[in-house]
């Protein structure tokens, strides 16, 4: 597991050069600074869109209204309100596994410590889910955390069930951390997640109009003789049979198997 932590608060001067767009993410519209859709915000809206996300389940708080703003203002997406935030990353889980990949908003702590089951659930099922806590934006005690100054609470509950933990302090490697949060998660085919200082979203910036961050999935190689034993041993067994049941495990939908599955069924 890998967690990307920012350096320091606030806009920097913006990194030169472009980024190369891969297949998996399509290129999106230019953008540009100072306009709205140049923003934090409107970047991981974009991000959302782009990897086939049209619904992210979310609960408002007073810590995330600025990044649900934005995610609103994104064309094809839609923000589904939702009781409480387990309710909403459930809802995220259900919605991975009919689409894909599935993502959900909570606020700081508060929130995210409640959403923590169903993030352990999707990673368990190896459900890709972006999960986006937003945080503080200032090193001082506050209101929905358990009331100390150290507010590492959450991301050190949030390690062991994700496969990358994003940190976003600072506008500088903002892009390059939530590129690389969301292709982790389906690289990996595990939920992520994204913290952002909540005096972040509005703020616009020149990488905000680059193109992803490339990733490739490396190919699963696999050995011929074990797949070919494995099947003679499978058509023995069930020749045998006198009225075989098949069930279908969790790892099919990771695969993706499922339709090979289906085939064999019907053989």
């Amino acid at each position: 597991m890998e967690t990307g932590i920012g350096s320091v608060d606030g806009p920097k001067g913006a990194p030169s050069g472009a980024v190369a767009c891969p297949a998996t993410f399509p290129a999106s519209a230019p953008t540009f600074v100072g306009s709205p859709s140049a923003t934090l915000g409107r970047h991981l809206a974009r991000r959302l869109v782009q990897i086939g996300v049209s619904d992210v389940f979310a609960v408002p708080g007073d810590f995330n209204l600025t990044l649900l703003d934005h995610l609103i203002a994104e064309p094809g997406l839609r923000l589904v309100g939702c009781c409480n935030e387990l309710n909403a990353g459930y809802a995220a889980d259900g919605y991975a596994r009919a689409k894909g990949v599935g993502a959900c908003a909570v606020t700081f702590t508060v929130g995210g410590l409640s959403v923590l089951n169903a993030i352990a659930g999707a990673y368990s099922e190896n459900l890709p889910l972006i999960c986006n806590s937003n945080d503080y934006g200032a090193n001082r005690v506050l209101h929905h955390t358990i009331g100390l100054p150290d507010f590492s609470q959450e991301l050190r509950c949030f390690t062991p069930v994700t496969c990358y933990q994003a940190v976003v302090n600072n506008l500088d490697d903002a892009h390059e951390q939530i590129d690389k949060a969301i292709s982790t998660a389906l690289k990996e085919s595990k939920p992520v997640y994204i913290s952002v200082s909540c005096n972040l979203p509005a703020v616009p910036h020149p990488t905000f109009s680059r193109d992803p961050v490339p990733y490739f999935l490396a190919p699963r190689m696999s050995n011929q003789m074990s797949l070919e034993a494995a099947v003679e041993a499978t058509v023995a067994f069930l020749d045998k049979a006198v009225k075989p049941v098949m069930v279908a495990g969790p790892k099919l939908r990771g695969a993706p198997a499922g339709t090979g599955v289906a085939g064999l069924e019907d053989a």
